[in-house]
């Protein structure tokens, strides 16, 4: 089965554009029809009203039936000009009987509905629309005469709706005419405009599709419009910015992670050589495989490590519980005793307060060893470790060691302060350190509370 393709962008927009001001000119088209019929009808009834207004004040005294020779026939010959023969009337008595009537009826009477004589009972004027026996349209108005408060006769005027049937007729051919032609035009005016809006994304598109990985200095160009494109330029620039940046530490703490394996790997490799070149003694093969062992658990340290890292950074989800601050404290004051009375440096607790945090106790407890064992290893005995302020973010990226000269089985391989701050980050923490040169550093963690 075939797929269609999806409709582009621009097109849509068109499409959309199209339908919208489809819908506009539809509504505009039926209020303005609407609107010049009421116009045309209020402009009949007007005629009407003066018409039937002027026969009720001059009167006819003819017997029924009688046409409007003279009198008012003439008189409103005189007022109306050419457009009286267009006008048909006549008059009826009370009880609806017709009386005398225009010479264009030819003997046909005006219907009399019940609506007008009602209205007529009670001294008001009616305008309706009726339709005659030869089944032509007429607007008609049929008008009281009053005496003394009585209704004496009635007068009635019509004027065939034909010709304003004929106006509202051209009027709707022109709209079918000029809607379609509008909308046309309008089609063709919203592709250009959607082209010429939406090429600035397809610049967007042809740039962000020449970026790779191994190119992401380049940058979506800006318009200077300082409109929504150029907010989304920015966007984009800034993202491609972060990716940049996380490309150059992914290569740096590849780089670092192949070196860090290289050195243990070659160690390891070396000593086994040599011990493979000749005879030795069982003494001196034992020397071979301690000294061998020794690598296997950097590198069984330096992968766990490197393991831990990648969870804790790759935003794993971190249990959350309620853990009590206080009792992992003390299980580090007393690890960091221990290695520190092997290394000749004090370590004491300065200040205990009771508090909880809501996290994962171990990887707590491994974020506060790190820091503790990061300390103890590097204070010296007799010695002391010295931190430029200008190296306090530093410390806290992987493989970073601010000492060239340390020795790599006892400096570690730099990965221990970038571990505490992903865990402690993990639980939306904080790790910082301040350092006064000739004083000493002080790291510091930073939890919410529970």
């Amino acid at each position: 089965m075939t797929r269609l393709r999806p409709l582009s962008l621009r097109a849509r927009l068109t499409l959309w554009y199209t339908a919208v001001l489809m819908a506009i000119l539809l509504i505009i088209s039926g209020l303005s029809y609407s609107l010049l019929r009421s116009r045309l009808i209020q402009d009949l009834d007007a005629s009407l009203l003066v018409v039937g207004e002027v026969i009720r004040d001059t009167g006819h005294p003819g017997p029924p039936g009688t046409p409007l020779d003279a009198g008012p026939e003439s008189l409103l010959r005189e007022i109306l000009g050419p457009e009286f023969y267009d006008t048909l009337f006549q008059l009826m008595d009370p009880e609806g009987r017709s009386g005398p009537r225009s010479a264009s009826l030819r003997g046909e009477a005006l219907p009399l509905s019940p609506k007008a004589r009602a209205n007529a009972a009670r001294g008001a004027r009616t305008f309706e629309t009726v339709r005659r026996a030869a089944g032509e349209r007429v607007r008609l108005l049929t008008l009281p005469i009053q005496r003394d408060g009585r209704l004496v006769q009635l007068v009635q005027v019509g004027i065939p709706l034909d010709r304003a049937e004929r106006t509202l007729g051209r009027y709707v051919e022109t709209l079918l005419v000029l809607v379609p032609l509008g909308l046309l035009l309008a089609a063709a005016g919203g592709v250009v405009i959607a082209r010429g809006a939406l090429r600035p994304v397809d610049t967007m598109s042809r740039t962000a599709r020449r970026i790779t990985g191994e190119d992401l200095h380049e940058r979506v160009p800006l318009r200077g419009t300082g409109d929504e494109l150029d907010h989304l330029a920015e966007t984009l620039n800034a993202m491609l910015a972060r990716l940049e940046d996380a490309f150059d530490q992914m290569r740096r703490f590849t780089a670092d992670a192949a070196h860090e394996l290289r050195t243990p790997l070659t160690a390891l490799r070396g000593g086994i050589e040599v011990a493979l070149r000749g005879e030795r003694s069982s003494e001196e093969y034992r020397r071979v495989l301690q000294s061998s062992l020794e690598d296997v658990v950097r590198l069984i340290r330096l992968a766990e490590d490197l393991l831990l890292l990648s969870r804790v950074s790759g935003g794993a989800q971190t249990p959350r519980a309620p853990v009590a601050l206080e009792p992992l404290l003390d299980e580090a004051l007393g690890i960091a005793a221990r290695i520190g009375r092997e290394r000749g440096v004090a370590v004491r607790l300065a200040e205990s307060v009771p508090a909880t945090v809501m996290g994962d106790a171990l990887a707590l407890r491994r974020a506060l060893m790190k820091l503790v064992e990061n300390a103890v290893t590097y204070t010296p005995s007799g010695g002391k470790v010295e931190l430029a302020p200008a190296d306090l973010e530093r410390i806290f990226q992987p493989f970073v060691r601010l000492d060239a000269a340390r020795a790599r089985d006892t400096g570690g391989a730099g990965l221990g302060l970038a571990i505490a701050r992903s865990i402690v980050a993990a639980h939306d923490g904080t790790v910082g350190a301040t350092s006064t040169p000739g004083a000493g550093s002080t790291f510091t963690i930073g939890l919410p509370l529970a």
